[in-house]
């Protein structure tokens, strides 16, 4: 039987998380090495199989409404894990709870008095020319002042190593139950791997998830829901997964309705009150009555029993003005506006469109930049340039000529990759990481992440709905 081998791994292009450009192993990976190269290739295939059993078993799949091969995946699960060293971790800690901190400030001050936007730190239109700026949030006190409740973040590590911010994801992140999968997966796959290299634990999620929903209250045993658009939203099994996880109910919003000014669930035994939800639907959807008339979705009055301080939502509904593509590029300000400090965790260099001589750049140098739109996410409505035809550049050139606002472009970034298993063998895949936040009493960082993984041989895509895979992420003490 062929054994794994990693003699062939190239090296030499990108940053690897695994080797330095000498082909030494770096820390936290030499044993890893080993218990690979001390398995064949038949053996690895017939774990990669139990692997994609043991996620269907258990419902973990997600919809994909536009793929021709069936709405029902499983997100692939490379069983490669991906190693953080505690140092690293601590520094990537220290960044994301000082982010988080200030996003918070900024939330609770654009709802508010707005100085800083009297003090033009950040253009006025920006904000107020923002899809997710709610108008109607405006002077709304929301409990214990916490507007970002559960933060996905998404990090890359660039061609020097060094982890930056890619997006910053406030509304409604995705991911975690992948995360907490993939966990108990690895661990019954290569138990003595992880138990001798004392791999941070990630199993009180669930727990710390409760915690920070229940803070939001000031009852002793508050009423906890999980609001789920339904079955054929991409992401249910986590909704349904993350009730189940925190012995909650998962309602619809046919299963709840406002009467007196407070938010009831209908069960068998009558109404009852919920005190706090952790609502998966999107602002616009929310609340008819409030938002878009249309949507079936949401529950009528409910923001208005959320106004009056009846219920509590997480997140907040208007706090995407934070995750806006043309913000992140003042989060550096937003830091230094707020908490005095520079930032720790930096961002990918950023051109504002809604600038005229960074609109000029990014037009002149289209076919070497990603251009994204502010409001997009997914890997959707964006361009990455050096894979781009001459006809897709002239689409998105015109584009931005006709609404600059609604663009950005970054350089494109070398991501960092880490060994794949691909028919047997080790090669390397480029990745992003996404660490999972809670803000309650205080601000809480997951020691573990989901690793997304482009699993096409050169494609820096790494979003599941266009062929992403993901690893699980070992953090060591």
């Amino acid at each position: 039987m062929s054994s794994i081998d990693f003699s062939h791994y190239e090296v030499e292009t990108f940053y690897d998380e695994m080797f330095d450009t000498s082909g030494q192993v770096r820390p936290g990976f030499q044993l890893l090495r080993k218990k690979f190269e001390a398995m064949s290739r038949e053996r690895m295939k017939q774990l990669q199989y139990a692997s994609d059993r043991a996620q269907r078993s258990i419902g973990m799949t997600f919809n994909v409404y536009s793929d021709d091969q069936g709405i029902e995946r499983i997100l692939p699960l490379d069983l490669v894990p991906r190693i953080i060293t505690g140092e690293e971790w601590s520094m990537m800690e220290r960044g994301l709870r000082q982010r988080i901190y200030a996003l918070n400030l900024f939330l609770e001050d654009i709802y508010h008095d707005q100085k800083i936007l009297k003090d033009k730190i950040i253009p006025e239109h920006l904000i107020l020319d923002c899809p997710s700026f709610l108008k109607q949030c405006v002077g709304l006190d929301v409990p214990r002042k916490i507007w970002c409740h559960i933060i996905g973040t998404d990090l890359i590590r660039d061609a020097n190593g060094e982890f930056r911010v890619l997006e910053d994801n406030l509304r409604c992140p995705s991911g975690v139950s992948y995360m907490l999968e993939n966990r108990e997966i690895l661990k019954r796959t290569f138990p003595d791997v992880f138990e001798q290299l004392r791999v941070r634990p990630v199993t009180d999620y669930a727990m710390e998830l409760r915690k920070t929903l229940a803070h939001l209250s000031d009852l002793t045993s508050p009423t906890i829901a999980v609001l789920t658009p339904g079955i054929y939203n991409s992401a249910y099994f986590e909704h349904s997964y993350l009730a189940q996880q925190m012995a909650v109910e998962l309602v619809e919003g046919s299963d709840l309705l406002v009467k007196d000014g407070f938010v009831f669930m209908k069960t068998i035994r009558g109404l009852e009150r919920v005190d706090v939800i952790y609502r998966r639907i999107d602002d616009d959807f929310l609340d008819p009555l409030t938002f878009r008339k249309d949507s079936l979705l949401g529950v009528p009055g409910i923001f208005d029993a959320y106004s009056k301080g009846n219920v509590a939502l997480a997140n907040a509904p208007g706090n995407g003005v934070a995750d806006d593509k043309a913000i992140y590029a003042y989060v550096p300000d937003i830091i230094k506006y707020y908490l005095n400090e520079d930032i720790i965790l930096k961002n990918v260099d950023t051109y504002l469109c809604s600038r005229e001589d960074e609109k000029q750049y990014v037009l002149d140098n289209i076919d070497q930049l990603v251009v994204k739109k502010t409001d997009g996410s997914g890997g959707y409505g964006m361009l990455i340039g050096p894979k781009s035809t001459r006809e897709e550049q002239n689409e998105f050139k015109q584009k931005i000529l006709d609404q600059p606002h609604k663009y950005i472009a970054q350089p494109t970034i070398s991501l960092s990759r880490v060994p794949t298993m691909i028919d047997g063998q080790p090669e390397g895949r480029h990745v992003d990481l996404r660490p999972y936040i809670l803000f309650g009493e205080d601000i809480k960082i997951i020691p573990g992440a989901l690793t997304r993984v482009a699993l096409k041989k050169g494609s820096l895509v790494v979003n599941s709905s266009q062929g992403g895979g993901s690893k699980d992420t070992w953090v060591l003490y």
